[in-house]
């Protein structure tokens, strides 16, 4: 007998997905978008500009989950794409290492990061990109921000679910204290 393998993409139906998130963590990936000088230091930081449930502009990073059967590095370029447009250009390294690793919980306070949908478990990158950002899906406009703006209180109180904590985490790993 033989096994036959499902070659799906990997997306769940809106009621699989609700019953997988309340049974198990989801695999995400964030990114932070940055752009680069010549010598490798970060000179501005892209967030994702967009509506809140309540109406309220928000600012986000580049996040998706990571679906059944899929790499990494895919899962990363395949959000990147899908926030940033096709010729951002991306430079995802060979072996692409998070810098921290985010976990979300359903219950407020357990972490400094809360998505009242589900338990996930995100990888956290930061990645230069070199080409035209348009936005896409959600988002109304990319914005870039120098680091110190990136790291200022008023970005903060734009983010959501700690991505802000997640933002600050990205500029100590790029050597850039908040």
């Amino acid at each position: 007998m033989t096994e036959t393998t499902d070659t799906s993409p990997g997306w769940l139906t809106r009621t699989d997905l609700d019953e997988v998130r309340g049974r198990l963590p989801i695999v995400y990936v964030n990114a932070v978008p940055v752009r680069v000088d010549e010598s490798g230091s970060v000179t501005s930081v892209g967030l994702l500009l967009g509506v809140s449930p309540d109406g309220s502009i928000s600012r986000s990073l580049v996040s998706g989950r990571v679906l059944y059967h899929e790499r990494i590095r895919d899962a990363l370029l395949r959000h990147l794409e899908k926030d940033l447009g096709p010729v951002a250009l991306p430079q995802v390294p060979a072996s692409p290492q998070p810098f921290t690793v985010a976990e979300y919980f359903p219950t407020p306070g357990v972490t400094p990061f809360h998505d009242p949908r589900q338990h996930a478990v995100s990888l956290a990158y930061v990645v230069p990109v070199t080409g035209d950002c348009r936005p896409r899906q959600d988002a109304l406009d990319i914005v870039w921000l120098s680091p110190e703006e990136a790291a200022g209180p008023g970005v903060a109180q734009e983010m959501s679910g700690g991505q802000d904590v997640l933002l600050r985490q990205a500029l100590a790993h790029a050597g850039l204290a908040p």
